[in-house]
Formats: C-alpha cells, sequence, structure tokens
C-alpha cells in the first residue's frame, strides 16, 4: 500500500474538466489518463486554486474544455504543456500560450479516419433521402411508400474537395469506390502520385471546382483565410442541384448566405457537421429548412478515435513535463 502511495504521488499533476451526461469522458479513457497522472478538475481547481493551482503541469483540453483563458493562466504558474484533443488549435491563442513559457500540442491524424467516414455518410445520406425516408417508413399514417422520394445520384458525379490535407484525402480515397470524378483545391498542390492513386484533379481556382461539382466538400483548417471561405459569391458560383458538406468548422461557411442559398434554390442542399455557434440557437433558421441534414459534430465519435486521441494526448503531455521532445507540438 506504501509503495502504491508513492508511486501515485510521483505521478504528475493535471488538469482536466470533469463534466456530466454527453460531453464527460468515456469512463475507460478517464482510466487512461489516471495511470500517468493525478487528477485535478476544473470544479476543483476553481474552488481552491491555492492548494492546486502550483501542481498543475498539464492541462488536458477536450471538446474546448476547459476554456483556455489568460485568467486561468494567472492559475497555474507551473503549467509546461496544454495537450489539446484534435487536429484544430482555433481556440487556442497559442502564441500567447507560448509567450508564457508553455507549449501546445495536438493530435494530428488520429480523427482523420473517423471523420471522412462521417464525411461520406452525409454525403449519401442527403444525396439520398435517407433521414425523410426513415422519417416516412416510422410514420403512422404510413400506408403505402411513397415513390416521389427521389434523391440524387451518388456514382459517377462530381465531388469537389475544397481542403486536401489527412481527411480530404481519406474523403477522396473513399468517394474513388464511388466512381466519383474527383476535383479538390489546396493551398498547395499535391504530389502528382498522390493524385493518380485516388484519381483527384486539381483546380488552381477555387471558382472552378465551385462550378464544376455536384458535391462541396469542406475540409479545411479553420484559419483568417478560410474564415468566411464560402459566402453569398460563392454560393452563387454552384449548381442549383448541388449540396454543400461542411466537416470542418462552422466559421468557414457565411451561415446567413446559406440559410439564403437554400431558401431560394441558389443551392440544392446543405449537410452540416459543424455550425456556428455550437449547438445552434433553437431559433436559427438553419434547423427549420427542409434541406438540410445537421449532426452535432460527431465526426471523431467512435471509441477507437476518441482511444488514441487520449493517448497520444498523454504521450504529448509526458514529453513536456519531462522536458522531452513533444511528438505533436504546435508551432506557429
Amino acid at each position: 500500500m506504501f509503495f502504491q502511495q508513492v508511486m501515485e504521488e510521483e505521478k504528475p499533476w493535471a488538469l482536466v474538466l470533469e463534466l456530466k451526461g454527453e460531453n464527460d469522458y468515456f469512463e475507460e479513457l478517464s482510466d487512461i489518463v489516471k495511470q500517468h497522472f493525478q487528477i485535478i478538475y476544473y470544479q476543483e481547481l476553481l474552488e481552491n486554486p491555492v492548494r492546486h493551482g502550483p501542481k498543475i503541469q498539464a492541462l488536458f483540453s477536450w471538446n474546448f474544455h476547459p476554456a483556455v483563458k489568460p485568467s486561468l493562466f494567472r492559475l497555474l504558474p507551473s503549467l509546461k504543456v496544454v495537450a489539446s484533443g484534435g487536429v484544430g488549435t482555433d481556440h487556442l491563442d497559442v502564441p500567447l500560450i507560448n509567450s508564457l513559457g508553455v507549449k501546445v500540442a495536438n493530435t494530428p491524424g488520429v480523427s482523420s479516419d473517423s471523420t471522412a467516414d462521417l464525411a461520406m455518410g452525409l454525403l449519401l445520406a442527403s444525396a439520398r433521402q435517407i433521414l425523410e425516408g426513415h422519417k416516412i417508413a416510422l410514420d403512422p399514417m404510413t400506408i403505402h411508400l411513397p415513390q416521389t422520394l427521389i434523391g440524387t445520384e451518388v456514382s459517377g458525379s462530381t465531388l469537389g474537395i475544397i481542403g486536401m490535407g489527412d481527411v480530404g484525402y481519406k474523403i477522396a480515397q473513399r468517394s474513388k469506390g464511388f466512381d466519383m470524378k474527383i476535383l479538390y483545391h489546396n493551398r498547395t498542390r499535391r504530389s502528382e502520385e498522390d493524385g493518380r492513386t485516388v484519381g483527384a484533379t486539381y483546380c488552381e481556382s477555387l471558382d472552378d471546382l465551385l462550378m464544376c461539382s455536384d458535391f462541396v466538400m469542406l475540409a479545411v483548417k479553420l484559419t483568417p483565410e478560410t474564415t468566411g471561405l464560402i459566402g453569398h459569391r460563392e454560393l452563387s458560383l454552384m449548381k442549383p442541384t448541388a449540396t454543400l458538406i461542411n466537416v470542418s468548422r462552422g466559421q468557414v461557411v457565411d451561415q446567413d448566405a446559406l440559410v439564403e442559398a437554400l431558401r431560394s434554390g441558389t443551392i440544392c442542399a446543405a449537410a452540416l457537421d459543424v455550425t456556428y455557434p455550437e449547438p445552434l440557437p433553437r431559433d436559427h433558421p438553419l434547423l427549420g429548412l427542409p434541406n438540410v441534414l445537421i449532426t452535432p459534430h460527431i465526426g471523431v465519435n467512435t471509441y477507437n478515435t476518441k482511444s488514441r486521441m487520449v493517448k497520444k494526448m498523454i504521450e504529448n503531455a509526458l514529453a513536456a513535463v519531462k522536458g522531452l521532445p513533444i511528438p505533436n507540438e504546435v508551432i506557429i
């Protein structure tokens, strides 16, 4: 018992947010963290910052929580690293955090497969009106199956992918299996071999991609350059039969412009795993449109992905605490 207590006391301290209900760590994932760190929960810190704050060397940011603000850093004089789950770090002021002598790490590549899977799920569900069909099949008033629920053919159609990083490339791999014509627009062109492998054609002009695509897939990181990337002008270039799919960040799309485009028939439909804010206000017009499919930011929500993500967060945090090179340090 004494040996076990000594071993426990040798573990570094980490701050996490203890949430109940749908935002909580899976119990198994929490156990993984506790194998390597002694845990201080955010509420415990707030209740006694003098006692707990100086011990904390690592902060685990999960689903953007706890909010990493300057006021929090004042409570954590020994903090060495903010280990964030996921690829995006737009919720973190990395230069400010670094200026305080604190490292930032993320988990690139871990969620690419699960996000690409969901992206294709959104595309298929929207194109074939699967949700609408489900509602008809369950409706107690349904006494015959209507033949008016006509979807869009996915096989052989043109998919335009905006953002050809890990997620975008994996979406292209999946789309090839549907014999889709794949176009992509990216800040930098991928190698010729990458393009040939998935049958993707590079579009130097975003406008050309928008005009030619039956489905437009957003898989970019949120940056100042991509904020509001899709607005009135870009939507007006899309085919009236086209569908916009977003698995990146809600801020990439001007949502007021999207509502107008969907209402006016400028585009056919939208399928969104991300919005701004999340969740949308319950009276937001996007929620009332029949040609919109929205999921609650579940791109990474598989047990395997979350398990890999937590393990990589731990790996990054332990390296920082020990003064070793951080495998996935974010440098801006």
